[in-house]
């Protein structure tokens, strides 16, 4: 992931790390789903606290563009890479009435890809 800290900056490093993350999700670098690396990783990689990646990390979460699912990690949410609200919940409807349908999570994305590959 490309994030430069810049000590010599006035914003605060979470608050750059936040900004960034948030940047490269809305440009489409960051797919919806695409899985942060971990705080620690990260927080090492950057040359940073743990709290400081934590925080920029929680204050995305709460901007709704990153979900955390404990030891699954962090994803970018569908919100933070630009999907419109009807795409979501229209992904949201064939989910749950694929998997009504007894079909796999692999199946119904199988059954996707062959749609719209369709000429």
């Amino acid at each position: 992931m490309d994030i430069a800290i810049d000590a010599g900056s006035p914003v605060p490093p979470y608050e750059q790390v936040r900004l960034r993350i948030a940047e490269l999700a809305a440009a489409g670098q960051l797919a919806a789903g695409t899985r942060l690396p971990p705080v620690r990783r990260l927080a090492e990689t950057l040359g940073l606290a743990v709290n400081t990646v934590a925080r920029a990390y929680r204050e995305l979460e709460q901007a709704g563009l990153v979900e955390t699912h404990g030891r699954a990690g962090t994803v970018v949410t569908a919100a933070a890479a630009g999907v419109p609200a009807a795409a979501r919940a229209a992904a949201e409807e064939y989910a749950r009435r694929t998997s009504a349908l007894g079909l796999t999570p692999a199946a119904a994305l199988d059954l996707v890809r062959a749609v719209l590959d369709r000429p």
